[in-house]
């Protein structure tokens, strides 16, 4: 039977490299059958600020597989990310990028590395959920989630059981995000006890980094958040030879979708002279996850085969290592004439064993939390007053529930006992805790009073204690 994919051609350089995908695919066998949408520039300027009309739905919600080439999102305000719409529309929830060296075929500096980065995919600060709150303060929401990190974490080690990968690091900030990117560690660490033949290690993401770009070899899986995946993955595509010749997968419980890492490279567009790598590794990911490893093993052996044997594009062409360097067309034409046949020098690869089975998404069930006010954040836009001075007539508003303890601006305490030297901007936090017992009517009351004291509320946070314990970063 032909399992039903859903291709698009995307923009740029986008419809030359998969028509090349797709002849390679054909070549090979593949037992796929191929529904084309549009999607990316021509949508987006057509009026549809997501660059994807309904009708692609419709296909994407039937196939459930997506084949997609880079799009080109257009310049200036109004336009959606489409990959972030897709993930999150289809919940996505882990991006997967294998990046791995082929010395001395590809230029390196690291020839023994073999890492895949699996990040999450739909939280994080790419929730994208942003405010202008003054005239000098904008605030981007960090989203993290249980449920989230327990998906991606979980995923992380089930595919390092499934591909017998030894290792799995979790990358993390919690020295600073002690709730946010603690609560990811948190995960991490309990879901890995289930996972004791794994070897499990944590870092810091800046530390973890450093040590990423210095010594990749010693990393196998890493799992991480949205932003910190993104970056990290970006770059070791890079330091492997090419982020040209990187795949990447989107991976839900019901969809998937397939593509490329890089972009559309408008410049490079109508020349023949892409590398359609990227978005072959891809398809080579598709069809591990849509059951058919048999032809996923033949396209990516015969991939490999054609970089032993010197037929490079332009972007990893070196005259001292390349037999001939080669359009997008005549690359493909090459892959085709190869498959079958093995690399000798490279690794060969075998996906006979590691066919795509359901990943456990099992979620943990978390026991009943006592939730209780206990005050509130009020954000003031404040400007030509003393610290100390907005500090005093905030603390005198106070209601017999509620008593003002403290003012911050970007974080930083500055009344009471703030010093001179502390610059602020025109948006401060105050503080407000209050009694056992506080309602939702309370918090009001205060907001009230502080308005009618002539003050502007930008944004409020209420305050809460879980099973007694307070859960809001300190002062």
């Amino acid at each position: 039977m032909h399992t039903p994919i859903t291709v698009a051609y995307g923009d740029g350089i986008g419809p030359e490299i998969m028509q090349a995908v797709l002849s390679i695919l054909e070549a090979a066998k593949a037992r796929i059958s191929v529904e084309i949408i549009e999607i990316g520039e021509k949508v987006y300027l057509a009026g549809n600020a997501s660059g994807i009309e309904d009708s692609a739905w419709e296909s994407l919600r039937r196939t459930k597989v997506f084949l997609k080439a880079p799009i080109t999102t257009p310049q200036g305000g109004g336009y959606k990310s489409l990959n972030v719409t897709t993930r999150k529309k289809l919940g996505l929830y882990a991006n997967v990028r294998p990046c791995i060296a082929y010395p001395p075929y590809v230029e390196t500096k690291y020839p023994d590395m073999d890492l895949v980065i699996i990040r999450e995919n739909e939280e994080d600060l790419y929730a994208g959920i942003e405010y202008r709150q003054t005239e000098q303060v904008v605030q981007s929401l960090k989203i993290i989630s249980r449920p989230g990190c327990e998906r991606i974490v979980r995923y992380a080690f089930e595919y390092a059981r499934q591909f017998n990968r030894k290792k799995v690091t979790c990358f993390t900030k919690d020295n600073i995000m002690k709730m946010a990117d603690g609560l990811f560690h948190k995960v991490f660490d309990e879901i890995g006890a289930e996972y004791p033949e794994i070897e499990k290690e944590h870092w810091i993401i800046d530390i973890g980094a450093a040590k990423m770009a210095d010594t990749p070899e010693n990393f196998d899986v890493i799992v991480t958040l949205n932003l910190y995946g993104d970056i990290l993955s970006d770059i070791a595509a890079q330091i492997a030879g090419s982020v040209g010749l990187a795949g990447s997968s989107n991976i839900g419980t019901d969809c998937a979708m397939f593509e490329a890492i890089h972009g559309s490279a408008p410049r490079r567009a109508g020349q023949n002279l892409a590398n359609p790598s990227g978005l072959l590794l891809g398809a080579v990911m598709m069809l591990v996850h849509i059951g058919q490893s048999d032809i996923a093993e033949l396209v990516h052996n015969a991939w490999l085969k054609t970089l032993e044997d010197g037929y490079h594009t332009y972007d990893i062409y070196n005259a001292q290592r390349s037999v001939a360097q080669v359009g997008t067309r005549e690359f493909a034409n090459a892959i085709i004439s190869r498959l079958g046949q093995r690399p000798s020098k490279l690794k060969a690869i075998t996906y006979s064993s590691a066919e795509q089975k359901a990943f456990s998404s099992q979620l943990s069930v978390q026991p009943e939390i006592k939730r209780e006010i206990c005050g509130i954040d009020l954000f003031l836009r404040s400007v030509n007053e003393s610290p100390s001075d907005l500090g005093k007539r905030l603390f005198a508003i106070g209601t017999d529930k509620l008593t003002a303890q403290v003012l911050t601006n970007r974080g930083t305490k500055v009344w009471p006992d703030g010093i001179a030297e502390s610059f602020c901007t025109d948006q401060f936090r105050c503080r407000y805790t209050g009694t056992p017992g506080l309602n939702f009517l309370d918090l009001v009351e205060l907001q009230q009073r502080v308005n009618s004291a002539g003050f502007e509320i930008v944004k409020t946070e209420n305050l809460y204690m879980f099973d007694g314990v307070p859960s809001y970063s300190a002062d």
